[in-house]
């Protein structure tokens, strides 16, 4: 398929699940990237797997055995005709053996190189970190740096937003460290963990989960980004000042292995990037909530003129939600929210 949106990738195969990867394969619709969804036995009839323009099944339920499985992703890959690939989760992108793999199969690998990941030891994780910033890596230095503060249950993000005051008080003290992964060679996406005494302590590449705080708070497209970086064909940036952002991630509180069927509608507000409010829901009335997986039913972000303002339009949103079908931590996520958009 050409590539019409101007990345140089004409189509892409999707590693990764849930939310996530259905925010996305939207995103790379409206580039005109043709998409490649990839799925375990458990999940042929996942949200993710209905949004793509095709599917390639990896294996059984077990994510050692499916979604993790550099072997049956490159496999996938290639029997897909893709242009790239493109890992969702932090686990993926910062795979080593992945990334190398993805390039020793002619195609592009987008983020950071095996080389750069090998020697930074990206940790392939969340950040734990409860501050830190997000970016994007070029040649010439970090672009859209957005701060962001975390608030977390057992390691856990719950609710990412941008300091109160920014982007007021100006750009954000980084680390020294920080400031030399384009010297390093690393480009793209990056999620950076700050430790209290102010050293670097994470560096994750892909979609993390507060990666939408940096959406909202500069009007852009992760996924633009992302491709663009991968080609080297980034643009200049816009001059729009940033604004504050908040984003929330709404997950079921089943016992780990237990599955679970969605029955009511999940948040689901897609909109331009620039949009004051987007969500994403990962299951739609109907859906099979897998025991095998960690099961993020959709994330909520806002931007707004302040964080206060942002909080409270994601928690119109998640408050008072109707009946899911499954538990989730809906009200202890509002909780926080309303605290924010309290103070």
């Amino acid at each position: 398929m050409a590539d019409t949106g101007g990345t140089g990738i004409g189509s892409v195969l999707v590693a990764g699940r849930g939310p996530m990867a259905c925010a996305v394969i939207r995103a790379a619709e409206a580039l005109g990237v043709k998409t490649v969804a990839v799925h375990s036995a458990s999940e042929r009839d996942a949200r993710h797997v209905r949004l793509a323009d095709d599917a390639v099944w990896l294996g059984p339920a077990p994510a050692a055995e499916s979604y993790l499985s550099v072997p049956r992703l490159v496999e996938a890959a290639r029997r897909s005709g893709v242009d790239a690939v493109l890992p969702v989760p932090p686990a993926l992108a910062g795979n080593v053996e992945l990334a190398s793999a993805v390039v020793a199969a002619g195609l592009t690998w987008v983020g950071p190189s095996a080389a750069v990941l090998e020697r930074l030891g990206g940790d392939g994780a969340e950040p734990a970190s409860e501050q830190g910033f997000l970016a994007v890596v070029t040649a010439e230095g970090l672009r859209y740096v957005t701060p962001v503060r975390r608030d977390r249950d057992a390691g856990t993000a719950r609710v990412s937003w941008t300091p109160v005051g920014w982007p007021a008080a100006g750009a954000p003290d980084l680390p020294r460290a920080a400031r030399r992964l384009a010297e390093v060679g690393w480009r793209g996406l990056v999620t950076v963990g700050i430790d209290p005494d102010g050293a670097l302590a994470e560096v994750s590449a892909g979609f993390s989960l507060d990666l939408a705080v940096l959406e909202r708070a500069h009007g852009v497209d992760a996924v633009d980004l992302a491709l663009r970086c991968a080609t080297g064909r980034l643009r200049a940036g816009t001059s729009t000042p940033p604004r504050p952002a908040v984003v929330a991630q709404l997950r079921a509180t089943l016992p780990p292995g237990v599955a679970g069927r969605v029955t009511g509608r999940l948040p689901d507000l897609p909109g331009p990037v620039d949009a004051e409010v987007v969500a994403v829901g990962g299951y739609a009335p109907g859906d099979r909530v897998d025991g095998w997986y960690d099961a993020l039913l959709a994330t909520v972000s806002a931007g707004g003129p302040d964080t206060r303002t942002a909080a409270g339009r994601v928690a119109d949103v998640l408050t008072g939600l109707p009946e899911t079908g499954v538990p989730h931590d809906g009200a202890a996520v509002c909780q926080v929210l309303h605290h924010l958009a309290a103070d």
